[in-house]
């Protein structure tokens, strides 16, 4: 039906309204969508205004119009009219129920044309919407703007005022390697990649009880952990055997591993090791007796470093593949409306990556308007509109997309190690690209291993760390070396207090199967790109931070050939650019 933005106009003028144009062009829309005049709509939206007591006229009161008014009332009647009829009627709906429709519609015409001839091909019908008019509509086209229609799970979903104006977006904060002049770009689609999630023993790929642990088992998995990092510093070492020793308190001394407790809570010294300038016969660490130490200091030190992995003819081809990372939240603190994940969606189908690492939290449990319950959809059908926006929207890039849960995403399981997320309305064109994966996970890509976790280990072992080891000024590095040598994504007990751990799981799931050739550890803390011990560690930061962007990360990797010479790191480059 037309409808005429000037009568609209005058019809709101007669109550001694004035509106902006993009107010008037708003209303032609919900004319359209809702099959009102525009009498009857400028009635409809008095009557509103009058009643909730609104005085102006704007796009955050047209959104709570068309919610708590048009979608229900209308909806409502439209219905009961077409049931009364016996005629198939769809009411009001959103861009996104209509675009699920269009989708349901080409399914069947797919079905119908493969009944066809050749010669007479493949005709589809033309559909139309107030956003898209008289144009051929394909589903791995669409722009992820009209996929993710915010409206429809929050009636206050107005755009980041502060992201929007943001001047530095593309701002290369810090880099690694050869990056100075780089052209970053993968080769999307094109590219034979070999992906395997690795585990120590096997990989976390379901849901399972927690809740259920009891103290003497979580003692037995943390005092199982000590004795083999005690046993592999004495194989290492060439260690005989373990004396307790008095040490004086003025020499520099570490703690190895972590402190084993009794059925008492009490330290138990046999499981704590110390590391420090001591003379000793066979030049290594040795244990220190706990009850004989009152007065002396203990710092967390660092174990043995897992061998790499040694890349062989099964990991694919040894060919140059970019990899994109980047960490949710990803919408700004004071809007719902996913701005910063469809610029990344932008930047993905301009750069074509290999493989986009994408780490949760999708839909953030620390989000106002999801603690103070403002979203109309439940959080699992919120999730599933993202996901779907990513799936999609990045269709044409032909880039491999992997998820990593979080701790923070509302509508998950949140108990570490996480299980993958669950999707199963895949399309099968998807199922080859799409890969869910666990928190924390060991990812291997054409033979570069990747150790994966979301959960902020640097904020959470940085606010535990009470001295430093001497030598390693840097906080950073010294963390991430305690990370890498007690092989354990978190080595830390007690966890930090939002963390919620089933021990039993993690001894399973959550251990280091080798040291990881590139480890991506996001945080809220700032983002850099390091090589430890021979691993490089990223932190990419976050791709919001409050109400501004943040950053997110770009590698270059390209694994060595089996039977090259000596150990040679395979990222060739990195950066960390702002959004």
């Amino acid at each position: 039906m037309a409808v005429s933005a000037q009568l609209l106009m005058e019809e709101l003028q007669i109550f001694g309204l004035e509106c902006e144009e993009a107010v008037i062009e708003k209303l032609v829309e919900l004319c359209i969508l809702y099959g009102q005049n525009e009498e009857g709509m400028a009635s409809e939206l008095i009557a509103f205004c009058t009643s909730t007591h609104k005085d102006c006229l704007t796009l955050e009161t047209l959104n709570s119009f068309e919610h708590e008014f048009l979608s229900k009332r209308l909806s409502k009647s439209r219905h009961d009219t077409s049931k009364d009829k016996g005629h198939r009627h769809a009411g009001a709906r959103d861009i996104v129920s209509i675009q699920e429709l269009i989708e349901v519609e080409e399914e069947e015409e797919t079905l119908l044309n493969s009944y066809t001839t050749p010669s007479k091909g493949s005709q589809k019908r033309t559909v139309t919407t107030p956003k898209t008019p008289l144009t051929k509509r394909n589903a791995s086209a669409r722009s992820p703007h009209q996929l993710l229609s915010p409206s429809s799970f929050s009636p206050s979903a107005t755009p980041p005022q502060k992201y929007s104006l943001r001047s530095n977006r593309g701002e290369v904060v810090t880099s690694f390697g050869s990056a100075q002049g780089v052209s970053w770009s993968g080769r999307g689609g094109t590219s034979h990649l070999s992906l395997k999630v690795l585990g120590h023993p096997e990989p976390l790929t379901g849901s399972y009880k927690s809740m259920f642990q009891k103290l003497p088992d979580v003692r037995e998995v943390l005092t199982c952990k000590i004795e083999e990092l005690g046993n592999e510093l004495k194989e290492h070492y060439k260690i005989e055997a373990f004396a307790p020793i008095l040490v004086p308190a003025q020499e520099p001394v570490t703690l190895l591993g972590q402190i084993g407790c009794d059925s008492n809570g009490k330290l138990n010294h046999k499981s704590v090791i110390l590391e420090g300038d001591l003379e000793h016969s066979s030049g290594a660490q040795i244990p220190v007796d706990l009850s004989e130490l009152k007065e002396y200091s203990l710092f967390p030190g660092q174990g043995v470093l897992l061998p790499f992995h040694q890349p062989d003819e099964e990991d694919g081809d040894s060919e140059q593949f970019m990899v994109l990372v980047a960490c949710g939240p990803y919408t700004t603190s004071d809007s719902i409306t996913f701005d910063p994940l469809l610029d990344l969606i932008t930047i993905i189908n301009h750069d074509r990556p290999d493989v986009c690492i994408l780490f949760g939290p999708f839909l953030d449990a620390k989000h106002e308007q999801v603690e103070n319950c403002l979203l109309t959809s439940s959080f699992e059908d919120v999730f599933k509109q993202c996901l779907r926006t990513i799936i999609e929207g990045t269709r044409s890039s032909g880039s491999h997309l992997i998820f990593v849960p979080s701790l923070r995403d509302v509508h998950h399981e949140p108990v570490y190690p996480q299980p993958p997320f669950s999707c199963s309305d895949l399309l099968r064109e998807d199922k080859k690209r799409v890969q869910l994966v666990s928190e924390p996970c060991t990812l291997s890509i054409n033979g570069v291993i990747f150790g994966l976790t979301s959960t902020d280990l640097l904020f959470h072992m940085g606010a535990e760390e009470i001295s430093s080891s001497s030598g390693t000024s840097d906080r950073f590095s010294r963390i991430l070396k305690h990370i890498l040598t007690q092989r354990s994504y978190y080595p830390l007990y007690p966890p930090q207090e939002d963390v919620s751990i089933d021990y039993e799981n993690f001894y399973l799931y959550a251990q280091l199967p080798v040291t990881p050739d590139v480890f991506i550890a996001p945080s809220e803390l700032r983002y850099f790109v390091k090589d430890i011990l021979g691993c490089v560690c990223v932190n990419p930061g976050r791709l919001t931070k409050g109400q501004v962007g943040g950053t997110f990360g770009r590698l270059y990797l390209r694994r060595q050939t089996a039977g090259g010479e000596g150990r040679r790191s395979p990222c060739a480059s990195a950066q960390v650019v702002r959004i």
